[in-house]
């Protein structure tokens, strides 16, 4: 195989043992360089973990490295154990972190961890996670760090010698191999340069139309339209269903690889399926969070077999996933942000735009910005684009369990883990005061609340560490042996109800008189453990329960057809399969508590049967594709 130049660079490093941290623009072709890592591992016969954010992109890279390496691959993602032991072990970051922390004895064999998307660790929700792997990471274990263009590479390369005392190299990769042109769409012209913008005079709206007949036209088909919102996508993609992007005989492929794997997926009666056929006819179709889990798939599936044209899609399509098009188009350049809308930072636009140009088959790329000069203004539009990436900055906010986990090896020696953070290594003194503080303040709850006596963990502590994001409510109904008086239907309303983030304006539907009792229980719970986290001053609170979900759980764990549990939630379907499969994995790590009873472990294994059926079953996906 013919290398680029920095790819080249790095495996030399790596050959030589060097632990590895790649900055290089998406699409430039990162994954060559763990593909090798894997390669000289298992000539080696030693062990290598590939972690990846979010579970879609972990799947994708088990189906991609078993194709490869097949019988020496595996996944662990919570709601998926496939091949746990395997030579190649593919996990999310969450899984490797708690690895780490609770058995770290489990990771003798690995020699090598990869982690993908290494930038995540400014992510404001989970970006610590990948801190805490990082800065936890067993000392015979080498890193390769594989992220989008950062400008303050150099600054985490020595951060992470700086902790682990050994070198790490650095390769800086700045050109794509297809280059990008960027065009912009305003009152319905297209322009090539973005000065032009201010010479516009607002008098006509952009017609989607005349931008897909421009992309046709051009030969700039197949194009990615990436929208920020999931019912946007929707209506664009039947917006255009008016046109037809494929010949007799395209048609009549794609509809008959589209029933096929629907027919593999079990989507052969599926509403949602079934509705979108008349769109896959003309090549087009929409993609997003919304959606089943199965039809996401088929739907990437026909993309990658190149006759979907034209695709609509919110921005989780452009992480990671290797499905790049001739042509990006962005709805808009602002997005929400946590709390406000504001201009897309200039690395998540490139994120996606970086899906544009396909290597060894297009010699350039184009990216297609729609702008409305009443909601953006052209230097915002030139920021997004022309700036440097934003700075991977700290997310460290250490959770309950982790600090119950560093307690019990380090007891009140825990602060000196501290300056080991990238936080601290980036961060001003008041704000390393501060971060101080808030660990002191979360041990001292802790300890003040019955997890710490006499300096070991109580009963209370060692369940509450076992359990990430969700350890105080949980832990309460364990310490009030609530747990021990709960059948299947109330463990898994619990776990729904604990995991569940409800999206803006939904509404709780409907409450039986059991789902009722929890709720009540757990509000309570929630308001004494919110007074006490105001009283020390921890942030952020702990999440409120939400029971948006507990009717259809408990349809579901009474047999009912996924179609008509629907009918008790206004959540999307898709939303309700991922909602599921994290209370599948919320209760396995119960289940796994070594404290835990006999009980509660066959209650919990019972709950788990039921719910983790039909289209719940992640591992059904996975074998079945």
């Amino acid at each position: 195989m013919i290398y680029d130049r920095f790819q080249e660079e790095a495996i030399n490093y790596i050959n030589q043992g060097y632990s590895v941290i790649v900055s290089a623009p998406t699409g430039a072709g990162k994954t060559a360089i763990a593909e090798h890592i894997i390669q000289l591992s298992l000539e080696n016969n030693i062990g290598v973990i590939y972690t990846a954010p979010i579970k879609a992109l972990s799947n994708q890279k088990f189906r991609d490295f078993q194709h490869q390496f097949k019988d020496a691959v595996g996944i662990l993602t919570g709601d998926v154990s496939l091949n746990p032991e395997a030579q190649v072990l593919i996990m999310t970051t969450e899984i490797f972190r708690n690895k780490i922390l609770d058995e770290p004895q489990s990771l003798d064999k690995y020699s090598w961890v990869i982690f993908d998307e290494i930038h995540y660790i400014d992510n404001p929700e989970r970006g610590t996670v990948w801190e805490e792997s990082l800065m936890f990471l067993p000392e015979h274990i080498k890193i390769l760090g594989l992220s989008a263009t950062i400008p303050n590479i150099k600054q985490l390369t020595e951060w992470l010698q700086s902790i682990h005392k050994k070198t790490i190299k650095m390769v800086v990769e700045d050109k794509r191999p297809v280059p990008l042109h960027f065009f912009f769409q305003c009152q319905n012209q297209i322009l090539d340069k973005i000065d032009n913008l201010k010479k516009i005079k607002p008098y006509r709206a952009n017609k989607l139309n005349f931008l897909i007949d421009y992309l046709q036209e051009k030969d700039g088909l197949p194009c990615i339209y990436f929208v920020f919102g999931r019912r946007r996508a929707e209506d664009l993609a039947w917006e255009l269903g008016g046109y037809n992007f494929l010949n007799t005989s395209e048609r009549d492929q794609i509809f008959s690889l589209y029933e096929s794997l629907c027919v593999r997926f079990d989507l052969k009666n599926e509403k949602s399926a079934t509705e979108l056929i008349p769109l896959i006819k003309r090549g087009i179709a929409f993609h997003h969070a919304g959606m089943l889990p199965t039809l996401k798939e088929v739907i990437e599936r026909l993309f990658t077999s190149r006759l979907l044209k034209v695709i609509f899609t919110t921005e989780t399509f452009a992480l990671g996933i290797n499905m790049p098009s001739r042509s990006v188009i962005f709805d808009e350049l602002r997005k929400f942000y946590g709390k406000f809308v504001r201009p897309l930072k200039t690395r998540d636009f490139f994120q996606m735009a970086g899906r544009a140009g396909r290597r060894g088959i297009d010699k350039e790329g184009f990216v297609y910005s729609r702008v409305n000069l009443m909601r953006i203004n052209p230097l915002d539009v030139k920021n997004v684009i022309y700036s440097r990436s934003e700075q991977v900055k700290s997310q460290f906010n250490t959770s309950y369990a982790t600090i119950l986990n560093l307690y019990e090896k380090y007891q009140d020696n825990l602060y000196k883990i501290y300056p080991k953070s990238l936080h601290y290594f980036q961060a001003k003194k008041y704000q390393q005061q501060d971060a101080l503080r808030l660990m002191e303040a979360k041990l001292n709850l802790l300890k003040d609340t019955g997890y710490i006596q006499n300096k070991a963990l109580t009963p209370k502590g060692q369940f509450a560490k076992s359990v990430y994001g969700y350890e105080l409510i949980l832990s309460e109904f364990y310490s009030r042996s609530f747990f021990e008086q709960m059948d299947e239907f109330t463990l898994g309303i619990l776990a729904v109800a604990a995991v569940f983030e409800p999206r803006k304006n939904q509404h709780i539907l409907s409450l039986s008189k059991n789902s009722k009792n929890i709720r009540r229980i757990c509000e309570e719970m929630h308001e004494t453990i919110k007074q006490r986290e105001i009283r020390y001053r921890v942030r952020p609170l702990t999440k409120l329960p939400y029971f948006h979900l507990a009717q259809a759980m408990e349809a579901w764990l009474r047999g009912t057809e996924f179609s008509k549990i629907l009918q008790f939630t206004d959540t999307d379907e898709g939303e309700v399969v991922r909602y599921f499969r994290m209370s599948v994995q919320i209760l396995r790590e119960i289940q796994d508590i070594p404290i835990a009873s006999h009980t509660l472990k066959q209650r919990i294994k019972e709950a788990v049967r039921v719910i983790n059926r039909d289209i719940i079953d992640a591992e059904k996906q996975l074998r079945e594709g």
